[in-house]
């Protein structure tokens, strides 16, 4: 399908592109100093999230040489019945400023018209990018998009010490067990985040895919059970060995933190993010990265302060009403 005159966009075809749409992620990963990479096998798997719909919701663009020049991704949660989608994209150093970007937007934007089904109720198109990328948000608002949300990236040294987790009386952390807890831990994480912004309750095949890449690791996932048995707080602290060895760095992420409503106020987030800190210390890791809500209800950017934790990159989330 013809889009613009130097450039053709199409659906992926075979497998076999991934390992291009790779090299394209890090090659803009490289040139906008983002903070991963990717490969081929990570991309496929990543493309099999039930959230995604590959044949629809991936697109590419080439040149008039068939050379891909842009990628674009549209990930719509479960839960949220086509009203949001999320818009990723990436598009080659050398083609920018020629027509792409709008292009990608107004894929998206007919993409999620196209499935929502009740007129009644709003429909919004999502998209992220750096508070420095004064490109990228020039061309989110000239497309009619404006700012929701800022998120922070933060770091904490490893090398400092780790104070010791203190936990509640009665109160004990174990490791999860993806098989025998998945109906307890989804029901405890989306009691975890029901008042947080956008919000949308994970389901049973989300958690089970989750559980079943390649990169989940049960050693770093562990809950705290109350004294009645209640699953009542959790953290995944995750390693991603293909990055580390593709940035030569040591890092770990405390991937998912949060405490069930009814427990909070405890001390029992920042037990379970110093046991956290102290499972990636002990995997030797030199550093812990974590990413957060600037706006969290919950006083999350403040325990992660006080932890140790530091910003280092801002992010701005905006959205468009579709229709």
């Amino acid at each position: 399908m013809a889009t613009l005159s130097n450039f053709c966009r199409q659906s992926l075809s075979s497998d076999t592109e991934l390992e291009a749409i790779a090299d394209l992620y890090n090659l803009c990963a490289t040139v906008d100093e983002l903070d991963g990479g990717t490969s081929a096998s990570e991309l496929q798997e990543d493309f099999n999230d039930p959230c995604f719909d590959r044949d629809q919701d991936l697109q590419v663009w080439r040149d008039r040489d068939e050379t891909l020049q842009a990628v674009a991704t549209l990930w719509r949660p479960i839960s949220a019945n086509n009203r949001e989608g999320y818009l990723h994209f990436f598009v080659h150093p050398d083609a920018r400023g020629q027509g792409l970007e709008n292009d990608i937007l107004a894929w998206a934007e007919q993409r999620l018209r196209l499935l929502s089904t009740e007129p009644s109720q709003a429909v919004e198109l999502r998209m992220g990018c750096r508070d420095t990328f004064v490109e990228r948000i020039a061309q989110y608002e000239q497309f009619g998009c404006s700012p929701v949300r800022y998120f922070f990236r933060m770091r904490r040294s490893l090398i400092e010490p780790v104070p010791e987790p203190q936990l509640p009386d009665g109160f004990y952390i174990r490791q999860v067990d993806p098989e025998v807890d998945a109906e307890a831990w989804v029901e405890m994480f989306n009691q975890s985040f029901i008042d947080h912004w956008n919000h949308h309750p994970m389901t049973l095949e989300e958690y089970r895919y989750y559980t079943s890449m390649s990169n989940y690791d049960a050693s770093m996932d562990f809950v705290a059970v109350s004294p009645d048995g209640t699953l009542a707080a959790f953290c995944y602290a995750q390693i991603d060995m293909q990055e580390n060895a593709r940035s030569g760095q040591q890092e770990g992420w405390i991937n998912l933190l949060g405490t069930r409503r009814g427990f909070r106020r405890q001390g029992l987030g920042r037990a379970m993010l110093l046991a956290g800190l102290h499972r990636l210390v002990a995997a030797g890791m030199n550093s812990a990265l974590l990413g957060v809500d600037v706006d969290n209800p919950n006083g999350a950017l403040g325990l992660y302060r006080s932890a140790g934790f530091e910003e280092f990159r801002r992010f701005i989330t905006f959205h468009k009403r579709v229709c």
